[in-house]
């Protein structure tokens, strides 16, 4: 198991920061600006384009046809592509590496048909379009999927799609065309609930198909969108099932994965930039007769996140390792699970240490760190909450501990070993 980056993920890390610096960096402020006003910058386009020339293109993608735009990376090498883009919130859509489009191109690159793979994911591929995922409800408890009640009914050579979805990213995007959406088979067999769903591929302007509201994350009005939908009978082709019929749950969680890997290197990409800042700001301010960074409780603070941030690093990339092994360790759905707590808890962490570094100053929209919290925050329920996640680690540990029960006892002291100790000869 070696995390060493190789040179060729050296040089387009590089090439990505430098590219960052460049152009990015600079048009930071307006981009808060137009997300203030609620509005798509007419300076990103430009920037996908340039990215797209500069070859910085579907980075997050490993298994690139070979006809598709962009560069096949294992997840290992682009993990720290991802941290990096964290930094700024906006950053992985001008490379074509944003969620959900990242899960959804790979959902198509596995499960798509022909016709399927032209109409929609080509265009996704080469950043024309966008898309969505659709699977959160409001009147069930959506960390258990089994509960979707998003119904999905075949009719005259048609799939007929009614129910309520909520907290769907991207579908408030102008260019989103298409979304995957999570729905109970009409006909389900009640003792195959792990069978008993289907993912379907509906027009964003399928008739029936409506955006109610977007909704806020903690005060924060997303761009893109997590939007609560209604499909009142929308009706789309049979050829628009993705997969095979009752495939749904297992599709949606072999999407799951990488997706996660990248989620939680934008995390730690955003805790290094909050340790960043709350290091610079204990260095400029006093208080009580000394800098800040010769308090003793502010160095305890940042030495606990940097603690914590190199461990949760490490945990990620040993997962983005175990992803690229062309046989994943039988442990792998434990270590998505695992990440997914360890870097949303960081976020909150480090980014409220640097908020009490800053003061009043950290609350403000003057420092990125409220948003990041607020994201960090979200993080802990979104994409599954932490005790599903805990869940799953948990079963796997006790399975393997009941697959060796009896192994420990040796490691026990009873009275009769006391009494009669073994004699060596």
């Amino acid at each position: 198991m070696n995390f060493r980056q190789s040179e060729c993920a050296d040089q387009w890390l590089r090439r990505l920061e430098s590219f960052l610096e460049r152009y990015l960096l600079p048009f930071n402020a307006a981009w808060h600006a137009s997300a203030a006003q609620g509005r798509q910058p007419e300076f990103m386009a430009d920037l996908r384009s340039l990215a797209r020339e500069e070859g910085l293109w579907n980075l997050c993608l490993p298994a690139l046809p070979a006809d598709a735009p962009g560069t096949a990376l294992p997840h290992l090498d682009y993990a720290p592509l991802a941290e990096a883009m964290g930094r700024l919130p906006w950053a992985a859509e001008v490379f074509n590496c944003n969620a959900p489009d990242s899960g959804n191109m790979e959902l198509l690159l596995k499960h798509a048909s022909p016709a399927q793979r032209e109409m929609w994911l080509k265009p996704l591929l080469a950043g024309v379009i966008r898309s969505a995922f659709a699977m959160s409800e409001p009147d069930v408890a959506s960390s258990d999927p089994t509960n979707l009640q998003t119904e999905v009914r075949r009719e005259g050579g048609q799939q007929v799609i009614s129910g309520r979805k909520w907290f769907i990213t991207g579908a408030a995007h102008p260019d989103c065309r298409f979304l995957i959406v999570v729905c109970r088979n009409a006909d389900a067999n009640g003792d195959e609930k792990h069978r008993a769903h289907s993912l379907v591929l509906v027009p964003a302007d399928a008739p029936g198909v409506e955006v109610a509201r977007n909704i806020p994350i903690v005060q924060h009005t997303s761009l893109e969108g997590h939007c609560e939908m209604l499909f009142r009978q929308v009706r789309v082709p049979e050829a628009y099932l993705l997969g095979r019929w009752g495939e749904g749950f297992a599709l949606a969680q072999s999407r799951l994965g990488p997706g996660r890997v990248h989620h939680c290197m934008r995390t730690i990409g955003q805790c290094e930039l909050a340790l960043a800042l709350a290091c610079d700001r204990s260095l400029e301010r006093r208080a009580f007769g000394k800098p800040l960074s010769q308090q003793s409780n502010v160095q305890e603070w940042i030495a606990d996140s940097r603690i914590e941030i190199d461990q949760a690093r490490l945990l990620v990339l040993r997962t983005a390792w175990a992803l690229d092994q062309p046989e994943p360790p039988p442990d792998l759905r434990e270590q998505i699970a695992a990440i997914k707590v360890v870097a949303a808890r960081l976020q909150t962490r480090v980014v409220d240490r640097a908020i009490q570094v800053f003061g009043a100053m950290g609350l403000s929209p003057d420092t990125p760190l409220a948003y990041l919290w607020t994201w960090g925050r979200a993080l802990r329920i979104m994409d599954g909450p932490d005790e599903v996640h805990l869940r799953t680690v948990a079963r796997g540990e006790l399975r393997r501990a009941g697959d060796q029960r009896g192994k420990w006892a040796d490691y026990f002291t009873t009275p009769e070993q006391l009494a009669a100790p073994p004699r060596l000869r």
